[in-house]
């Protein structure tokens, strides 16, 4: 797997001695704002292994002190790795599991079948009981019998049986995006206890992509807030940037029960440890001015300038010495003599972000242009995860690079059969159906085939993604709307290529794991176009992880061809839209759109008609669907340009350039 893109985007903001400082007391100055042991790593990998190694001595500890060591764990996706890791300590003889007692934090809804690896309880055992010494009589979970009628009774025994343990030393669990621990819904508060929970949407979304599962349990039991408390220590794990806003609230926010997470401040042994972009919104790493005497870099100071900006609401040029110094800022002042310098600085900084002319404007000095002027035309390759994301995320920037007479090339990673609505598909079978009857081409085979179709949307139980019929007709719509978008945008069909890349087709549900199989379809269209310019989607915020799947896997086919000579002229952008936007001081490349550009892009948004509705990815509190909110961020973009003293334009949309490393 290539190494991830954004961790050195952040690393080239913020210094190292900002999340591993060198001392104590420097420890102490970062960390004011923070309520709860927090440790950040650069990696996942990097955190479990981190986590992982404490665990082992604590285990090896805790078991020489009393005999025995009390697990809580949760099988959230950060925990599982922390295990990963465990076991490989357990082979290299560096903890013992023999005197460990575990306990399962929670279960999805009631009744599960184990065996059928449909459970937390499975998954542990798969990631970690299975693979060390442990006793099994010494694993503890929910009853497999659990009912409404007796849950309270069970969990009761379940707390006794814990207590009856000594109570748990170490609780190891995930601190996920909405802010819960083991399974505590917003709303769970400081006396809760083991219970049966409702199920709120994102942690369904998240339980259905963990287990491949088409309709996710809506009930779970899991161990309460007052007993996760109880815990002599809790470790929380976080990865990824979805997790930022949790991971805030949790450690630098207030403590209330609509961030179940932020009551670990009570504990007086609560560790969180935390990925660069789980940990992104943290004071020391968003604003680290505000705690410590900062490693200045271009990065850093436009995002402080942009930060002073929105707090004094003045533009850049208007900024004064006062300004800089009442807001600590002074640094700034210090080392370019004077306010109205660095505002200089950063306003031609980000006049050099803005571009018309997005594959370089030709017979032009490009000395400040984010692209060259040559050569001239470039070939641009454009990678979207699902059909219409070039469309929505860029379709300003790709409609400027076909109408400047580039050589623009559009690939659609998977079919994105998912995203298409069972009304939509049943629409198309009906055309279908009439086309073929009035033509006469309607056989057995074909009326076979609608019949499945439509057995299958009527009983959910079968579930779209185990009936090929209707993945395939669904892929189809999809692929044939992002066709229409593309065509609108002025691409021709010959250069709208369609991959299916390996691990969508091959898994029912589209979560397969990606392989050198997915690079090679990449790298060999790379190969075959040899482009200038290479646009890649970072929705990494996918809730169902389609698109971080899609972009890692672009980013291991280039790994595969970045010492090829033509990549040495090849520049790689990546653009955001569907589900969220690049901070400014992150932004190397913003194309603005007029009022009339800006509609257009909406008109060929439209022609997605499946996708223009009340689709499955509505994810927002006003009802916006992801397009609607790509919009939206372009013109915010657009507004803030405004008022930082730039243009004013209708909308922009921003890119951030990939540097691939080369091993030559």
């Amino acid at each position: 797997m290539t190494q991830n893109y954004k961790k050195r985007i952040k690393l080239d903001r913020i210094s190292q001695r900002n999340y591993q400082p060198e001392s104590e007391v420097e420890l102490a100055a970062l960390t004011r704002f923070e309520k709860i042991n927090t440790t950040i790593v650069e990696t996942p990998e990097q955190g479990a292994i981190k986590v992982a190694e404490a665990i082992a001595a604590e285990i090896s500890r805790i078991v020489e002190q009393k005999g025995q060591c009390v697990l809580g764990l949760g099988a959230g996706k950060c925990a599982l790795a922390v295990y990963d890791q465990l076991v490989k300590l357990y082979f290299a003889d560096k903890v013992s599991f023999a005197h460990v007692i575990a306990f399962n934090l929670s279960e999805l809804g009631i009744g599960y079948i184990e065996g059928e690896n449909q459970s937390t309880i499975g998954r542990l055992r798969d990631r970690l009981f299975s693979k060390v010494d442990i006793d099994e009589h010494n694993i503890h979970t929910y009853p497999a019998d659990a009912r409404k009628e007796n849950i309270h009774q069970l969990c009761t025994a379940y707390e006794r049986e814990i207590s009856d343990c000594g109570g748990i030393d170490i609780v190891i669990c995930e601190l996920t995006k909405n802010g819960s621990l083991a399974l505590n819904e917003p709303g769970s508060g400081t006396a809760s206890t083991c219970r049966l929970v409702l199920l709120g949407s994102d942690s369904r979304v998240r339980i259905a992509d963990a287990f491949n599962w088409e309709t996710p349990p809506t009930t779970a039991i899991t161990l309460g807030i007052a007993n996760l408390l109880q815990a002599r220590q809790l470790i929380a794990v976080a990865w990824g940037d979805d997790s930022a806003d949790a991971v805030y609230n949790s450690i630098e926010g207030r403590m209330n029960d609509n961030v179940p997470a932020s009551f670990m401040q009570m504990h007086p042994n609560a560790h969180v440890v935390a990925d660069l972009d789980a940990a992104g919104k943290l004071t020391r790493i968003s604003y680290p001015w505000k705690v410590a005497s900062c490693e200045w870099n271009d990065k850093l100071i436009r995002r402080a300038i942009v930060w002073l900006c929105n707090k004094t609401g003045k533009p850049v040029l208007k900024l004064t010495n006062k300004d800089y110094t009442d807001n600590g800022l002074g640094e700034l002042v210090a080392l370019y003599t004077s306010a109205y310098n660095v505002n200089i600085k950063i306003f031609n900084d980000l006049q050099h972000t803005i571009t018309g002319w997005p594959g370089g404007k030709p017979n032009a000095d490009d000395t400040y242009r984010p692209e060259r002027a040559t050569p001239y035309p470039k070939r641009v390759l454009a990678f979207g995860p699902h059909p219409d994301d070039v469309v929505v995320s860029m379709g300003g920037t790709l409609r400027r690079l076909v109408e400047q007479h580039h050589d623009v090339h559009v690939a659609f990673e998977t079919d994105g059969f998912k995203a298409v609505d069972d009304d939509d598909l049943l629409r198309s079978v009906n055309t279908f159906e009439r086309v073929c009857r009035h033509f006469g081409w309607m056989g057995d085979d074909k009326q076979h085939v609608l019949d499945v179709i439509r057995e299958t949307t009527k009983n959910s139980a079968l579930g779209d993604g185990e009936n090929e019929y209707v993945r395939a007709f669904k892929g189809a719509i999809f692929t044939s709307e992002g066709l229409m978008g593309c065509r609108y945008m002025g691409v021709p069909r010959e250069n709208v290529h369609e991959l299916r890349l390996p691990f969508y087709v091959d898994d029912p549900l589209g979560h397969g794991r990606l392989s050198e199989a997915d690079a090679a379809v990449i790298a060999r269209l790379i190969r075959q176009i040899r482009p200038h310019q290479i646009f890649i989607s970072d929705d990494q915020a996918d809730p169902y992880g389609v698109s971080a799947l899609a972009t890692q896997a672009v980013l291991m086919a280039i790994d595969m061809v970045k010492d090829d000579d033509f990549m040495r002229d090849c520049r790689v952008w990546l653009y955001i839209g569907q589900w969220g936007q690049w901070d400014v001081d992150q932004v190397e490349m913003a194309v603005p759109m007029s009022p009339e550009e800006f509609r257009y892009k909406r008109d060929a948004i439209l022609k997605h008609q499946t996708q223009i509705h009340d689709a499955p990815f509505r994810d927002s509190d006003d009802g916006k669907l992801s397009w609607q909110q790509a919009l939206d961020r372009n013109q915010d973009l657009a507004e803030l340009y405004r008022k930082l003293g730039l243009a004013t334009y209708e909308a922009m949309e921003a890119f951030a350039q990939y540097h691939p490393q080369s091993d030559q």
